[in-house]
C-alpha cells in the first residue's frame, strides 16, 4: 500500500508538471473552415449511395407512392409556407400521370400563397403540358385579376391564345393588358401583333393611343411612331406626326434628337430644303450646350449635300453659338469678345457687327484702375478701325474716339494711345486743327511722355519746327529730369543749325539738379563737341565731368579722345592724362577701377610707348592676393569665411612693409633651402625639384609646396594649398598670394615656395 501511495503521487506529480502554463493564443490559428476543408479532401464522412430498388409489381408500386405521398405529407405539414415543397409534389404527381391529384396539389398551394408567381407560371404550364387549355385560360385568367401587373402572365397568356390560332382572343387579352397602362414594351409587342396580321390601322390607332400616355418616353414614342409610318410607306402621315410632336413639344421642352431624326426623315426623302430650314430651326430654338449632335449632323448633311458657302455658314454659325455661351457666362472675358468680333467681322453684315461691338463695350470693367481696362480700351480701337477702315464711315469713327476719350477716367489714368490714335485719324481726314486740338487736351488734362513724343514726331513730319520748340519746352516743363528729351531737343536744333541753341539746351540739361542718366547726357555733349570739332570746349568738357566723378571710364575717355586728336602731342598730353587718374585713383576704394585704368596705360604703352614707359607701367600693377574674411549673418551670428581678391599697389604707402616682409620672406626661403641641401646630401634631388619649382615662372604655390614636401611623410606635413601672409581682414584674415602680372611671376613664385617651406620648417622645430 505505501508503495502504491508513492507511485499515485508521482505519477500526480509528473501530470501536473506537463500541463500547460501558457495560456496566450498560439501563433498558428486554425479556423473552422480549415478544419471542414480538410474534412472534405480527406472525405471522412463518406455515405454510401442508397440502393436501388426495383418495382416489379402493382403491390409494391403502390406501397412506394404511399411511402413517397407520405414524405411528401409530412414535408408539407412541417412547413406549410415553403412552396417548393408544393412544387415537387405536384410535379412527382404529374410524373406519375395523376393531372387531378396535381391540380388538387397546386389548388391546395394557392389557398396557402396566392401570390406566387413560380406557382401560378408551373401550374398553367402543367395545364398546357396536359393540353387541357380551358383549364390553362382558367388559371391565367384568376393569375391576371389578382395580379395584373405581373407581366409574365399577359406575355404568357397572349402567347397560348396566338399558338392556339384564337386571333381575336388574343387581341382581347392585349386590350384587357393596355387597360392597366403597362410599360412601353407590352405596347410595342401588341403593336407588333397586329403588324404581323397586317393591321396597320389598328397598329396606327395604338400609336395614337399609347404615344399620349407614356409621359417620361413620349419623344421617342413620337419618332417610333413616324419610322412605323415611313416603313409602311406612309410618307405624309410620317412627316405628319413629326410635325405633331414639334408642336406638341413646343419651344419649352424642345429636344434636338426630334430635329435630328425629323431632319434625317427628310434627307431620306430628298428634300434637302426642307432639311436646311428645319437644321435652322432647330439652332435657333435649342441652347447651344445642348445642340452638339444637331451641329455635327447638320456640319455632316452640308458636306454631303451642300456647297461650301453652306459648309461655311455651318461652321460660322457653331463657332459664333460657342462664342455667345463663353461671352453669357463671364462678360468681362474680352479675350472671347475679341474672337467673337473677328469671327463677326468676317461674315456678317455691318449692322450685326455694330450691335456686337456695342454689347462688347457696354461691359466696363468694375474697377477703375488701369489694368483692369488695358484689354477693354482695345475693344474701342477696334470698333474705331472697323468704322473706318472697313464700313468706311468717317463720323462715326469721330463718335466712337469722342465716346471713348470721354469715357476714360482721366484724372485717375488715361491711355497715351487712344490720343494718338484719335490725332492721326484726324490728320488722315485732313482735320489739322482738330488733331492739334485734341493732342492739345490731351496734354492738358494728362500729361504723358508719350503723348508728348508722339506729338512731336507728328509735327516733325509736318515740318513745324516752331511747334516742336514749343513743345519740347512743354515736355521739359513737365520733366526736366529726363535726359532723353534733352538731347532730343539738342539734336533737334543740331539738324536745323543751330549750334548756339544746342550747346545751350545741352549746358542747361548738365545744370539740372536732378538727372535720369547723367551718363549718356554728358557722353551726347561730349560726341556733340567732337562732331563739332571744338577740341578746346571737348577738354573743358571732360574737366568739368571730372570735377563730379572721378569714374575710371571718365579717365579713359579722356586718354583715348586725346589720342585721336590729331595732334603732335597727342601721346604726350595721353600720357599725362594716364598720369592724372593713376594720382586721382589712389585714394579710390575701388581698386579694380585703378587697375582697369593701369591696364589700359599698360596697352597704351605696348603701342605707342618706349621699353622704359612699358618698364614703368609694369611696376604700377598691383599684386593680386586671395584673403579671407568672416561673414555674419543678419542676426549677428557667424556665417563662416568667404574668399575673395584684394590688389595690393606698389605706390600705396600703407601696403610697403607688407611688400618689404615678402621680400624677406623669398630671401629666408633661399637661405632655409640651402641649408637643407648642405645638411642633408640625400635630399639634394628634392632640394633641386622645390629650386626648380621656384624658378619655374608659371608654377602655381601648390605645385611648389608639393615638389617641396615630396620626401616627407604624409604624417609630417600636408601640402600647402594656399599661401597666407601677415595681412589681417576684420581681424582674421589669411591670404594667398598668386601672381597677376607676366613681370611678377618668378618672384610671385619664390616668394609662394619660401612661405611655405618657412611653414613646414616651423612645424617640424615644435615637433622636436
Amino acid at each position: 500500500m505505501i508503495s502504491r501511495r508513492g507511485n499515485s503521487k508521482h505519477v500526480l506529480q509528473d501530470f501536473l508538471s506537463f500541463q500547460v502554463k501558457n495560456k496566450a493564443p498560439a501563433e498558428v490559428q486554425i479556423t473552422a473552415e480549415q478544419l471542414l476543408r480538410e474534412a472534405k479532401e480527406r472525405e471522412l464522412e463518406l455515405l454510401p449511395p442508397p440502393p436501388k430498388q426495383k418495382i416489379t409489381d402493382e403491390e409494391e408500386l403502390n406501397d412506394y407512392k404511399l411511402k413517397k405521398r407520405k414524405g411528401f405529407e409530412d414535408n408539407i405539414r412541417k412547413n406549410r409556407t415553403v412552396i417548393s415543397n408544393w412544387i415537387k409534389y405536384a410535379q412527382w404527381e404529374e410524373s406519375l400521370k395523376e393531372v387531378q391529384r396535381a391540380r388538387s396539389i397546386y389548388e391546395r398551394a394557392l389557398d396557402v400563397d396566392h401570390r406566387n408567381i413560380t406557382l401560378w407560371l408551373k401550374y398553367a404550364e402543367m395545364e398546357m403540358k396536359n393540353r387541357q387549355v380551358n383549364h390553362a385560360r382558367n388559371i391565367w385568367d384568376r393569375a391576371i385579376t389578382i395580379l395584373p401587373r405581373v407581366n409574365q402572365f399577359w406575355y404568357k397568356y397572349s402567347y397560348m391564345e396566338e399558338m392556339l390560332g384564337n386571333v381575336a382572343g388574343c387581341r382581347q387579352v392585349f386590350e384587357r393588358w393596355m387597360e392597366w397602362e403597362p410599360e412601353e414594351q407590352a405596347w410595342h409587342s401588341y403593336i407588333n401583333f397586329e403588324l404581323r396580321y397586317k393591321e396597320v390601322d389598328k397598329a396606327r390607332s395604338i400609336y395614337e393611343r399609347y404615344i399620349l400616355l407614356l409621359v417620361l418616353l413620349m419623344l421617342k414614342n413620337w419618332i417610333k411612331y413616324a419610322r412605323f409610318e415611313e416603313k409602311h410607306g406612309y410618307i405624309a402621315h410620317g412627316r405628319k406626326v413629326f410635325e405633331r410632336a414639334v408642336e406638341f413639344f413646343g419651344e419649352d421642352h424642345v429636344d434636338e434628337n426630334l430635329f435630328v431624326a425629323f431632319a434625317r426623315f427628310e434627307e431620306t426623302q430628298k428634300e434637302f430644303e426642307r432639311v436646311r430650314v428645319i437644321y435652322k430651326y432647330a439652332l435657333d430654338r435649342i441652347p447651344k450646350q445642348q445642340a452638339q449632335e444637331l451641329f455635327k449632323n447638320y456640319t455632316v448633311f452640308e458636306k454631303k449635300f451642300g456647297d461650301r458657302r453652306g459648309i461655311e455658314d455651318v461652321i460660322v454659325s457653331k463657332r459664333r453659338f460657342q462664342y455667345e455661351e463663353e461671352v453669357k457666362a463671364n462678360p468681362h472675358n474680352y479675350d472671347a469678345w475679341f474672337d467673337y468680333l473677328r469671327l463677326v467681322e468676317s461674315d456678317a453684315d455691318p449692322d450685326t457687327v455694330r450691335e456686337v461691338y456695342e454689347r462688347a463695350i457696354a461691359n466696363m470693367p468694375p474697377i477703375q484702375e488701369k489694368r483692369h481696362w488695358r484689354r477693354y480700351i482695345y475693344l474701342w480701337i477696334n470698333y474705331a478701325l472697323y468704322e473706318e477702315l472697313e464700313v468706311k464711315d468717317p463720323e462715326r469713327t469721330r463718335q466712337v474716339y469722342q465716346a471713348c476719350l470721354d469715357l476714360i477716367p482721366h484724372k485717375k489714368f488715361t491711355f497715351a494711345k487712344m490720343w494718338l490714335l484719335y490725332g492721326q485719324f484726324e490728320i488722315r481726314q485732313k482735320n489739322l486743327q482738330a488733331a492739334r486740338r485734341g493732342l492739345g487736351s490731351a496734354i492738358g488734362k494728362c500729361p504723358k511722355n508719350k503723348l508728348f513724343k508722339g506729338y512731336i514726331e507728328l509735327e516733325l513730319q509736318l515740318r513745324e519746327f516752331d511747334r516742336c520748340r514749343k513743345l519740347y519746352e512743354k515736355y521739359l516743363e513737365f520733366g526736366p529730369e529726363n535726359c532723353t528729351t534733352w538731347i532730343k531737343f539738342a539734336e533737334l536744333e543740331t539738324i536745323l543749325g543751330d549750334i548756339d541753341r544746342a550747346r545751350a539746351i545741352f549746358e542747361l540739361a548738365i545744370g539740372q539738379p536732378r538727372l535720369d542718366m547723367p551718363e549718356v547726357l554728358w557722353k551726347s555733349y561730349i560726341d556733340f563737341e567732337i562732331e563739332q570739332e571744338e577740341f578746346g570746349n571737348t577738354r573743358e568738357l571732360y574737366r568739368r565731368l571730372l570735377q563730379r566723378t572721378q569714374h575710371v571710364k571718365v579717365w579713359i575717355s579722356y586718354a583715348k579722345f586725346e589720342l585721336s586728336v590729331d595732334s603732335a602731342e597727342r601721346l604726350q598730353k595721353c600720357r599725362q592724362i594716364y598720369e592724372e587718374a593713376n594720382k586721382s585713383l589712389r585714394s579710390c576704394e575701388e581698386k579694380e577701377e585703378r587697375l582697369m585704368m593701369l591696364e589700359s596705360w599698360r596697352d597704351f604703352e605696348k603701342e605707342f610707348g618706349s621699353d622704359g614707359s612699358r618698364e614703368r607701367v609694369r611696376k604700377l600693377l598691383p599684386e593680386k592676393v586671395k584673403k579671407r574674411r568672416k561673414l555674419t549673418a543678419e542676426d549677428g551670428s557667424d556665417a563662416g569665411w568667404e574668399e575673395y581678391f584684394d590688389y595690393i599697389f606698389p605706390e600705396d604707402a600703407a601696403n610697403q612693409p607688407n611688400l618689404k616682409l615678402l621680400a624677406m620672406a623669398k630671401m629666408w626661403k633661399r637661405q632655409q633651402v640651402q641649408e637643407e641641401h648642405e645638411n642633408d646630401p640625400e635630399s639634394e634631388s628634392s632640394a633641386q625639384e622645390a629650386t626648380a619649382a621656384s624658378d619655374k615662372p608659371d608654377a602655381s604655390p601648390e605645385e611648389t609646396a608639393e615638389n617641396t614636401n615630396g620626401s616627407d611623410t604624409a604624417g609630417d606635413t600636408e601640402p600647402a594649398q594656399d599661401t597666407y601672409d601677415d595681412r589681417d581682414d576684420d581681424d582674421e584674415s589669411s591670404s594667398s598670394s598668386s601672381s597677376e602680372s607676366d613681370s611678377n611671376d618668378e618672384d610671385d613664385d619664390d616668394g609662394d615656395e619660401q612661405k611655405a617651406k618657412k611653414r613646414r620648417s616651423d612645424d617640424e622645430k615644435e615637433e622636436d
